[in-house]
Parts: structure tokens; sequence; C-alpha cells
């Protein structure tokens, strides 16, 4: 959590329209957000600043969301930051996957607006 107490969220989502709602949930309930589309365009951002939480899509175009999150794993800078893996992903063992990649849990799209930010306030409440 920042100074401020703003909770800083990465939102690594490749879909501008989802992106867009995700933002506008959040920070209506007091998130700050950076938003990425790819794993490059994340890298970036955590070059600059660690968020509080990475809310990760797993189909990203070039590095898929889960390589992503290993790789952010065994990265000793990286490693401390919560990862909430998702994605329209609905099948048997994505779950799974996405928490042996290193998630700490998976939310499924499309998002619930009404439940999403409780959501996401439960995963950072998890890691503190």
């Amino acid at each position: 959590m920042r100074a401020n107490g703003e909770p800083a969220v990465l939102v690594v989502e490749d879909e501008s329209a989802l992106s867009t709602l995700l933002r506008y949930n959040l920070e209506r309930e007091g998130y700050r957000l950076e938003l990425a589309g790819s794993a490059v365009e994340a890298r970036a951002v955590l070059a600059r600043t660690l968020p509080d939480l990475i809310l990760m899509d797993i189909q990203l175009p070039g590095m898929d969301g889960l390589t992503f999150t290993s790789e952010l794993k065994a990265d000793p800078v990286s490693a401390g930051v919560p990862v909430v893996a998702l994605t329209a992903l609905a099948m048997a063992g994505d779950r799974e996957r996405a928490l042996a990649a290193g998630c700490i849990g998976y939310i499924s799209k499309p998002i619930n607006t009404r439940t999403f930010a409780d959501e996401v306030r439960g995963y950072l409440l998890a890691k503190a």
C-alpha cells in the first residue's frame, strides 16, 4: 500500500475495452492503476515501480501471462508481488496451471463489476 493509502495495481491486459472497464471499476474504489498490454510493457512499468498486486491476463501477445508470472516469481525484485490470473479460459486445469505458475488466485472473465473490486481487495488483504 502506498503512503497515501491507495493500493497500486498493475493490470496486464491486451484488450483495451476490458482495460478501460477495469480502470473505471478499480479507480472509483480508490485503487491507483498502471496498465500494460503485454509482458514487455509490464516490464517497463515494473522497472519504475512495484505494485501491491498484479492482475495478469493469461493470453497475452508475445509471452503468455503464465510464463511471464513464472519469470516474475523467479526474479528476487518482483517475487514478492502477488499475481492474480485474469482470464476468459475456464477449462479444467486452468486454475491449477495459474497457481503452479505462481499466481495466488484466479478471476474469470467476464468480470462481475459488482464484486470485482471486492475480489481484488480480498487478494490485497491476504497479502498483508
